[in-house]
């Protein structure tokens, strides 16, 4: 191990989930969220990565017609015990039936433990559309159900639906994030029935519960996709939704009604069902 390392701070003012996505897509080593942005570690210096975000935020202010204001700062330390440091700075979190802790933490002898490493993955349940979406499926969610997880990013919201006995696919468009789910899948000594690179249309089954937590424009973008894969009687979960964007969202989905809405801080998570059903 160097006796030294970079760490970035990178400071957002808004639209978080797309900073994170960007983060997630194109850097090569994990990075930890925080309330206002993200912190980055690694050995090799981080200069190139903290002018590609502040690029992002500068072609993200552009097309929404906004200010993103963005700040980067990089220091280099010394490494002595970072890594416990860090380990220490999170915290595990109850949702519902759920208990998420990294594996440095005991488990939970009251709840469903989900055991997530921050380094390792993307999504950790600290972040509220991920908190809602396991709410969600706590309530929703039933053994032998079969369910999609679309967009699984770290797989945290397919394996709960896993230790609530169902029967589980899942999917994503970054072979990263395929990894992931299958690892934590592993490290939580669960199965998925099938995982695969690519969207939800690549198959034709049926699902009891179908979720996705992705962002507004994605939803609205595969939500042919999303009810077709959805049974007639079937629940959808839609995450990741800033509620300004809700009705933008809502608009794809008139020919459905809401069964649940579960809002924490500035983002909804929808809970809907087929007409009739």
């Amino acid at each position: 191990m160097q006796e030294s390392y970079y760490e970035l701070t990178i400071t957002v003012s808004s639209h978080h989930e797309l900073f994170s996505d960007f983060l997630a897509d194109t850097i090569p080593v994990g990075f930890e969220e925080t309330d206002d942005g993200f912190i980055v570690r690694s050995e090799d210096d981080l200069q190139t990565i903290a002018w590609g975000v502040e690029q992002f935020a500068q072609a993200l202010s552009k097309a929404l017609s906004l200010n993103i204001e963005c700040e980067c700062k990089q220091k280099k330390l010394e490494t002595n015990d970072w890594v416990k440091e860090y380990q220490q700075s999170i915290q595990p979190i109850e949702i519902d039936k759920f208990y998420i802790h990294p594996t440095w933490n005991e488990p939970s002898k009251n709840h469903i433990n989900i055991e997530i490493d921050p380094a390792l993955a993307f999504g950790t349940g600290h972040h509220p559309t991920t908190a809602s979406s396991l709410r969600a499926i706590s309530t929703y969610v039933k053994e032998n159900d079969k369910v999609i997880d679309v967009g699984s990013g770290s797989g945290i919201l397919g394996v709960g639906a896993l230790k609530l006995g169902a029967l589980v696919d899942a999917c994503d468009t970054d072979p990263v994030s395929v990894e992931n789910t299958i690892k934590n899948a592993e490290l939580n000594h669960v199965e998925f029935n099938k995982v695969w690179e690519g969207s939800c249309s690549v198959s034709d089954d049926k699902y009891d519960v179908v979720v996705a937590n992705i962002v507004a424009d994605v939803l609205t973008f595969i939500a042919k996709d999303l009810k077709k894969a959805l049974k007639d009687s079937g629940v959808l979960i839609l995450s990741g939704i800033l509620d300004k964007y809700e009705d933008k969202v809502l608009n794809f989905y008139k020919d459905m009604n809401i069964v649940e809405r579960i809002a924490q801080e500035e983002w909804v998570t929808l809970v809907l069902k087929k007409e009739n059903a």
